[in-house]
């Protein structure tokens, strides 16, 4: 009898690891069948035979044939992609909670000091702090409208740099003008300073933001294909150490001279490092700002405000050349709405919705993220496949404003296309998604489109444009260029022809 029952008891031992089994098996399998499509893989590199320099334009030819959502692995790193309006709604605004984290690799952390800045910081209670201080103290309607004055000054500066180059008959490269314009703009909000007046390491900023992009936008093998882990094959470790050790030295200089202003409280200018410094000396804050905090903090709104802005003004004007139909209907509402006895301002841009159009038709062809990136946080279901924690995750925006189903015509320039109808910009409609959408959204976005809408105004309302150094190209190429905030290939070079005479510069 003992022996029956240690037989029953086996028999019953033996189903239940077998049902356990077949069910892990058959759990798996399900699961696997669920993933999203993905294309054939090599051993070690996986899928990174298929990136080009370009990997939006890579991703975007991919999804053609794979759908709006499939799953690479570059090297060992297993990543899905997004393609679609809808897909991307599903990440950035369904499953939000899932997807608020950003990917880390050996250089961004190393130039977002270990994630101590904004845009790099895991979400959690540091980030909603940073958050706070952004929407409430840095970047709200008052302190954009107290230092509009600094926005406004850089903005005729400008003008009469190219005014003088007009009289000359001289050529400009647009994308260095702008980019010292813009970065003019961040640093005398956040230091009081103008970086292109510096004869020291500060007029270097903006080589320095540049020269970061570059990196940042590269791929580090050594982030990806587990062998190379501890080795720095592309050498891009040894210049992220140049780079970023001339940068924090010369924030470490910058936060020492407010120092000694604050103390001696001679002539303290309430600008925006002098505000972050208040937060970090006030003890009731529920988080303490330390000194790398603050320098992480000021790279992350220079590296977004600075090449973005430039690169999108520098696209729409290219596009403009492209289309002297547009400009001419640019030129016609400037002139209509402000005259040709003051220069346009940023209190006019509600008034003027074709120069909104223009912007808005740049921003969905020429996006300055043109990928977004996100890591899962938990397991979850994008256009009904499974997605495992821990995927590294592509909304390719650069797609979503060619996805033929949601735009007309979706390569062609077309400003007209907005005339009339409630798109804007703002994360609302996910086949526009140039600065982001939900949580994780470009915080600097009002700041962006003010200097955008008034400097392009300014030069399409002053200045006829003739591309090539001797203003006799007819059309502008278009080819983009390499980076993380999708630059032109060839800058544009232009000779300004005065509409204007004399400019109409505003006090």
């Amino acid at each position: 009898m003992p022996d029956l029952e240690a037989g029953y008891f086996t028999i019953f031992l033996t189903c239940l690891i077998s049902s356990i089994l077949i069910t892990k098996l058959y759990t798996s399998s399900r699961v696997k069948s669920h993933l999203p499509p993905s294309p054939f893989r090599l051993p070690v590199i996986g899928h990174l035979h298929l990136l080009s320099p370009l990997p939006h334009q890579a991703l975007h030819n991919l999804s053609n044939r794979h759908g709006p959502v499939f799953r690479l692995f570059l090297g060992s790193t297993p990543c899905v992609v997004a393609s679609s309006p809808e897909t991307a709604k599903e990440i950035l605004k369904t499953h939000d909670n899932v997807f608020l984290d950003r990917p880390h690799n050996s250089i961004v952390d190393y130039f977002a000091y270990g994630g101590k800045g904004f845009i790099f910081a895991r979400y959690g209670s540091y980030w909603k702090f940073l958050k706070k201080i952004i929407m409430s103290e840095l970047l709200n309607g008052k302190t954009l409208d107290f230092l509009y004055p600094v926005r406004h000054d850089e903005t005729n500066r400008f003008i009469k740099y190219l005014s003088q180059k007009a009289k000359d008959g001289k050529f400009v490269e647009l994308e260095g003008e702008l980019m010292k314009m813009t970065s003019n703009v961040i640093s005398r909000l956040f230091m009081s300073k103008r970086c292109s007046e510096q004869e020291d390491e500060l007029g270097d900023i903006t080589k320095i933001i540049t020269e970061t992009a570059e990196i940042i936008g590269k791929f580090n093998l050594s982030d990806h294909i587990w062998f190379c882990k501890n080795l720095d094959l592309q050498g891009f470790g040894k210049v992220s150490k140049d780079v970023h050790s001339r940068f924090d030295a010369l924030m470490e200089r910058i936060i020492k001279e407010h120092e000694v202003a604050r103390k001696e409280e001679k002539g303290v200018v309430k600008d925006l490092l002098n505000i972050l410094l208040d937060i970090s000396e006030d003890d009731s804050m529920e988080i303490k700002l330390t000194r790398e905090n603050i320098k992480a903090f000021i790279q992350d709104i220079f590296a977004a405000g600075t090449d973005t802005s430039a690169i999108t003004i520098e696209w729409a004007l290219a596009e403009l050349i492209n289309h002297p139909n547009i400009m001419k209907k640019a030129q016609e509402e400037i002139d209509l709405v402000i005259g040709k006895n003051r220069l346009v301002q940023e209190s006019d841009v509600p008034n003027l919705p074709y120069l909104q159009a223009i912007v808005k038709e740049s921003l969905r062809l020429h996006p300055t993220a043109p990928l977004i990136l996100r890591l899962s946080t938990q397991d979850c279901t994008v256009g009904g496949y499974y997605i495992p924690t821990n995927t590294t995750t592509l909304v390719n925006v650069w797609s979503l404003g060619r996805d033929p189903l949601h735009w007309e015509s979706p390569l062609e320039f077309m400003p007209e296309r907005f005339e009339g109808k409630q798109l804007d910009v703002r994360g609302q409609h996910f086949h526009l998604l140039p600065f982001g959408t939900g949580r994780r959204m470009c915080p600097g976005t009002s700041l962006a489109l003010l200097t955008v809408h008034t400097t392009l105004g300014a030069m399409i309302q002053c200045f006829e444009w003739k591309a090539g150094k001797n203003g006799n190209i007819a059309i502008v190429d278009m080819d983009e260029g390499i980076g993380i905030t999708l630059p032109r290939a060839n800058p544009l070079v232009c000779v300004p022809v005065a509409r204007l005479d004399p400019i109409p510069l505003s006090v």
